[in-house]
This record gives C-alpha cells, sequence and structure tokens, in this order.
C-alpha cells in the first residue's frame, strides 16, 4: 500500500483520536470524515463573504488555484486526498481581567492569546508562539496515530493553512459558530486555539461525530458590544471594520469612524468573546496550560511604555510573540488612536512628535488623536 491509501484496518476512530490528543496536551479534540456534510453550504458562504469584500487586504483568503477555485473554499482543493480531520482545542483562557473590566485610562489592550508565554530552563518567563507550541503537539499527535495507523498523508496546521479551522471544528463536533462568528465550545467556551490535523486516513462509520447545536439562542450581546459594527448581522463578520483586523492585519491609515470606536485596543479585541455569556467564569475553566499563560506586562499594558520603545526594544518584547505582526510602526499608530481615545492630555507632547512621522499611517492617527483631545476642555 501506498502513502496516502485507505487501509481498512487502521482507519481512524474518534475515541483514538480524542485520547492521543489529549496525551499531545490539547484540552479537546474532535474527528470529521471528509468531505464534511456541511462542506457545499460552507463553501458557498465563504465565497459570498469574498466576493463581498469583507476579507480586506487579506489577499491570502482569497487565493485561487490554477482552475480559478478559491483555495479555503474547501478542504479537496488543496488537498485532493484529504479524508479526514482531527481538529483540536487549546484554552487560553488564563486568569487575568477582561478587557470590559475596568481599567486604568492610560491602559492600552493586547488580545488575550497573544499573552502566551512560558518559564524557561534559567527560570526567565518568555514569549512563547503558540503557533510553535501548538505545532509541536500536532506532530507529535501524528506520530502516534502513524505508530497505530501505518503510512498516510497528513498536514498539520496552526493558524497558518489554507483551510477555515471553524468550519472544520464544527464538522467534526467541537462546537458552533457564534453570532459573533467564533466557535463556541460547549464546555470550553471561545477562548481557545483551533489546531487542524488533515489525514488521508477514512473515519470509520460509527464514529460520525454528534453536531453541536447552536445554542446562541436571542443573546445579541457580541453584536451590541462591537464598538465598530463590524458584526453587521448574526453569524456575518465584516473583517473590514473589525478591530482585530484593523489593529493587525490592515496597514496605513484607518478611517477616522473607526478610529472612534477603537477604543485602548492596540492589538486585536476582545470584546465580543469577554460579552460572550458561554465565556462567564462559572462556564468557562481557565486554562492550566503552562506553556500558554500569560505574560503579565502585555495584560493592560500601560500606553507610555509601549509608545516609549523603540523599534529593536519592540522585537527584544515582542521576539516570539503574536505582537509582531502588527509591526512596529503598525503598534505605534494604533496605541496613537488609543492615546486619543483615554481623554488624558498628557499624551499630547507624543501624538506632536508622531504628527510629523513619515508613516502615514502613524502620522494620521496621531493627528486625529492631538484633535480629539484638543477638544477637551479640561485637563486631566
Amino acid at each position: 500500500m501506498t502513502i496516502g491509501e485507505a487501509n481498512p484496518a487502521s482507519n481512524l476512530t474518534a475515541e483514538t483520536a480524542r485520547a492521543l490528543a489529549r496525551e499531545a496536551g490539547f484540552a479537546e479534540a474532535g474527528v470529521a470524515a471528509l468531505p464534511h456534510a456541511e462542506e457545499e453550504r460552507d463553501s458557498w458562504r465563504f465565497a459570498g463573504w469574498v466576493q463581498a469584500g469583507r476579507a480586506g487586504t487579506m489577499k491570502y483568503l482569497q487565493r485561487r488555484d490554477e482552475a480559478g477555485r478559491l483555495v479555503r473554499s474547501r478542504v479537496g482543493v488543496p488537498f485532493p486526498w484529504a479524508r479526514s480531520v482531527l481538529v483540536c482545542f487549546a484554552g487560553y483562557n488564563v486568569s487575568q481581567p477582561l478587557s470590559t473590566d475596568a481599567a486604568r485610562e492610560d491602559a492600552g489592550w493586547i488580545a488575550r492569546y497573544a499573552w502566551s508565554s512560558k518559564v524557561d530552563d534559567g527560570g526567565v518567563r518568555r514569549a512563547n508562539d503558540y503557533h510553535k507550541v501548538l505545532l509541536k503537539r500536532l506532530k507529535n499527535l501524528e506520530s502516534q496515530i502513524h505508530a497505530q495507523c501505518g503510512d498516510f498523508e497528513a498536514r498539520a496546521y496552526v493558524d497558518t493553512g489554507p483551510v477555515v479551522e471553524r468550519a472544520l471544528a464544527t464538522a467534526a463536533g467541537s462546537g458552533w459558530t457564534g453570532k459573533n462568528t467564533c466557535l463556541i465550545h460547549p464546555k470550553l467556551g471561545s477562548f481557545g486555539f483551533l489546531a487542524v490535523l488533515l489525514t488521508s486516513l477514512e473515519v470509520r462509520e460509527q464514529t460520525v461525530p454528534t453536531l453541536v447545536p447552536d445554542r446562541c439562542g436571542s443573546c445579541r450581546r457580541c453584536i451590541e458590544a462591537c464598538p465598530t459594527g463590524a458584526l453587521i448581522a448574526p453569524y456575518q463578520m465584516d473583517a473590514t471594520r473589525c478591530i482585530s483586523y484593523l489593529t493587525i492585519e490592515h496597514r496605513g491609515p484607518i478611517a477616522e469612524d473607526l478610529m472612534e470606536g477603537m477604543g485602548r485596543q492596540v492589538f486585536g479585541c476582545d470584546i465580543c468573546q469577554d460579552v460572550c455569556p458561554w465565556n462567564s467564569p462559572r462556564r468557562t475553566p481557565i486554562s492550566m496550560d503552562p506553556e500558554l499563560d500569560a505574560r503579565a506586562e502585555l495584560v493592560n499594558p500601560a500606553l507610555e511604555w509601549l509608545a516609549e520603545m523603540d523599534e529593536g526594544e519592540f522585537e527584544r518584547t515582542f521576539n516570539g510573540s503574536p505582537v509582531r505582526r502588527a509591526g512596529f510602526l503598525g503598534l505605534q499608530r494604533n496605541v496613537a488612536v488609543a492615546m486619543g481615545s483615554s481623554g488624558l492630555v498628557r499624551f499630547m507632547p507624543q501624538l506632536r512628535a508622531w504628527a510629523t512621522a513619515a508613516d502615514d499611517g502613524l502620522r494620521t492617527a496621531a493627528c486625529w488623536a492631538l484633535n480629539k483631545l484638543a477638544k477637551l476642555k479640561t485637563p486631566e
């Protein structure tokens, strides 16, 4: 038998895959046969979302193959050999405040998922790239499955592959897609990373997952809480208005109406998850993953601290951290917006310095922030 051929004697079972995934360090896992039952529907929805321009400048989501098919529209486009998918969940709901909790006026917000760290052999806590942490676990999981099932084709991805992880997780029975478009696990909430292992192994029929029904009900908290109106309808996200997109993926100036809603978010946004009842303390357990623990200095970080960094300090501070994706100038731009939203006129000297910056995005944000603070009638 060649690699990629199905071996009936060594097909996957959900029980085995879940047990091995938990041994590898994941909190939960599910398995789905490919193509899954709702693939046609999901493919149509993704294509419509891209066609409507809601992916913004994220060209990787719009990539097509030689036949003109959207690569991410269905797994079979880039991986015609794939017969099953394991979707693993690793929680990052650490014991720290939410973005919606009371905080200092001079504090920014970095998205919860980007806090990940671990203590090194020298006892020092350092940034820990969750991509590398979880990919290592996936590779270990793949090796364990090889030991039980023999040779097969496989690909492992953590946020980097041409797949829509949320749709695959839903198909694998790992949760449902909430009105905020995040995957919600019925026991673990939505504060979790999704790691995907595609394989050429068949899934035994008796292990077909039970899909988790939509349990959002009549709740609209996420939609009502989104300050930039990115959730244009239940289950519909316009990424071009999303604070996560604006602070991470978007380059250059940000529209004034969107800066008005960004508040203190300097990297990513957790608001729609923080207000979700499925992430409340009584429902969602705190993650005890030692490789994904929080760096205290990234929780409610001081805007002055972030603003005073030069590019070298930025690289040293965020080496191995998702925050590097925003770029040095991108983070400064976001900090300028947060300073303008803070209402603290003591930030004006820094903003004046940035108002003459060569970078258009930073300069525009600083001028907007200065105008906003100048309207204050009384100093802090």
